[in-house]
């Protein structure tokens, strides 16, 4: 194999590899309703937290 035919085949599967990474990149990276949920309810409390501490003070 030389070197043309390989660098016309890093060209063509290149951006195929690239492509298939970004999408498991994203598909592995959602976050379900649940999780999300958890999340700002979590958020929520320790901000009422910090406000209650801070009418303490």
């Amino acid at each position: 194999m030389d070197l043309s035919s390989m660098q016309g085949l890093m060209v063509i599967v290149g951006p195929i590899v690239l492509a298939a990474a970004l999408i498991w990149a994203i598909a592995r990276n959602r976050t379900s309703k649940r999780q999300l949920d958890e999340t700002e309810d979590a958020t929520r409390r320790n901000y009422d937290a910090h406000d209650e501490a801070d009418r303490k003070r």
